[in-house]
């Protein structure tokens, strides 16, 4: 009998790793063989731990479950049981989804290249490996696939470049800093399907010509770490990695890197300088990365989830990839459905979803009752949505329209009790901590930003247009996005909830 609970952090945070030593100590109280399986996660966090078993129809899923839960779990023959969902596979959660990069996340031993393979695993990779590098760039580039760790900038492009860049090393670099509050799809891939990852790399790299490749991954993921470190060995003895790619004769190989909680780090050239042992802050543009990045040579960054996304565009085609989104926003997202929600997790669709789709069906609304007031998207620096937008369709274009940002598609729900004032202050204290000094309008606006919004809210309303002012300075003369978007949140919040920058003393005058 096949048991599966979730080795995933926030299942782990949940329990897990609790409920799993029970399972076995009840199985071998009772002399009852039990093959434990501790895979990823399914995404629905609020059923978190969640325990499957497997039997000839299927996988069972039974939560959230707790220690208690566990005798009556083996006295019920593992399907009576008050906590008893169904087959997970049927779960309306489960059933909505188009699950494309994260197709065996939840659904496999993280850690079995076997089971991985048996799901589709290394078909990219063995195509990649029968094609030309500007072939497998030019299939990359057709599917649509833009950059999903918050730029949307087109991945293909960015290959294209560094392919045809001259050099005798070139980098292939995993930016694996998910630092965006309410974003939790990268840690989720690493930890529920490493070897999908690690193919992605693999096919960048005989792509553009590199030979060596750098996952960069936040301290705060210790088990991401863990994870990815296991499986990049696994995948190295297996010849997936090393001197000879699955026997081709292509070199490429891949080290974690682990960061030092900088959340300016997940900029890509601060992401480099910090890979080279130097101090983690911003670099001008030009030269662009693509030309000279990791110690000036031709490096390609992107983020974790579009080098997992390439795997499945290289065995299924450029094409089939294509067919599913809207406009220049092709293929799938896995959003990230955090903050006040009654149903929270990870969610992967088609792009052209709206908010009240995300927020009222799949969310199922509050988690307080209260109703919806702002929804934030794209993280600290993303811009706050009122109740009259969420017909928005979900799309790069269509939020940049709306003066809004997709990001990472992290996406945080408030009810009507936020201060939509503190929440810009907020954006401006962030800012104003993890700047990295370089430039001023960053570094200086953003503390001007906090004294701004501060003096607003003592009832000075003449300081409202000093503000905007500062927001337009940061968002042209910033070197990154952390000061260029800081504006985003800010602007939002004061646009679509004006009220909440008067005072209490003049809104009752």
């Amino acid at each position: 009998m096949r048991i599966f609970v979730p080795r995933d952090a926030a299942a782990k945070a949940l329990g897990a790793d609790a409920l799993a030593r029970a399972v076995l100590d009840e199985a071998a109280r009772r002399g009852i063989p039990v093959e434990l399986v501790r895979n990823g996660s399914r995404g629905m966090i609020w059923l978190e731990p969640l325990l499957e078993v497997e039997d000839t129809a299927g996988r069972y899923a039974f939560g959230p479950m707790a220690v208690s839960d566990v005798p009556s779990l083996f006295d019920g023959g593992f399907q009576n049981h008050p906590k008893a969902l169904g087959l997970t596979d049927d779960l309306p959660w489960l059933k909505q989804q188009t699950r494309l990069t994260f197709a065996r996340v939840g659904l496999i031993d993280p850690l079995s290249l076997s089971e991985y393979e048996a799901q589709g695993g290394l078909a990219g990779l063995r195509r990649a490996l029968s094609m030309t590098s500007a072939e497998i760039v030019s299939e990359v580039t057709d599917s649509g696939l833009r950059g999903r760790g918050g730029a949307g900038f087109p991945t293909g492009i960015k290959w294209k470049t560094v392919a045809e860049a001259q050099a005798q090393q070139k980098y292939v670099v995993c930016n694996a800093d998910e630092g965006d509050s309410g974003t939790f799809a990268d840690r989720m891939l690493m930890e529920g399907d490493p070897f999908c990852l690690i193919e992605g790399m693999a096919i960048a790299g005989i792509a553009v010509g590199a030979t060596r490749g750098y996952v960069y991954i936040r301290s705060e993921y210790p088990d991401a770490i863990e994870v990815m470190e296991t499986a990049i060995s696994l995948a190295r003895t297996a010849g997936v990695l090393g001197a000879s790619v699955l026997g081709s004769g292509r070199a490429f190989d891949l080290q974690v890197r682990v960061g030092a909680g900088a959340y300016v780090c997940g900029e890509e050239t601060s992401l480099l300088n910090s890979l080279e042992g130097k101090r983690g802050v911003v670099r001008a543009k030009p030269p662009l990365p693509a030309l000279q990045g990791l110690f000036g040579k031709p490096t390609v960054v992107n983020n974790v989830i579009s080098l997992a996304t390439v795997p499945v565009v290289m065995a299924r085609g450029a094409a089939f990839y294509r067919d599913f989104g809207l406009g220049r926003s092709r293929g799938t997202m896995p959003l990230q459905i955090a903050g006040n929600v009654k149903r929270g997790g990870l969610f992967e669709a088609a792009f052209g979803l709206t908010l009240t789709q995300i927020v009222d069906e799949i969310a199922g609304g509050t988690a307080s009752g209260r109703p919806v007031k702002a929804v934030q998207v794209g993280g600290p620096l993303g811009a706050y949505f009122p109740r009259s937008l969420f017909d928005t369709p979900f799309g790069y274009e269509d939020y940049a329209a709306k003066d809004g940002l997709i990001g990472h598609a992290g996406i945080v729900v408030f009810d009507d009790s936020a201060d939509m004032l503190k929440q810009a202050r907020f954006a401006m204290e962030f800012c104003a901590i993890e700047s990295c000094g370089k430039c001023t309008p960053c570094r200086i606006g953003a503390i001007r930003g906090v004294e701004t919004v501060d003096r607003i809210a003592r009832g000075d309303t003449a300081a409202i247009p000093l503000l905007t002012d500062l927001c337009a300075t940061m968002k042209a003369g910033s070197l990154c996005a952390l000061g260029g978007f800081t504006p985003y949140p800010v602007l939002s919040a004061l646009t679509h909830f004006p009220d909440d920058f008067v005072p209490l003393k003049e809104a009752a005058e």
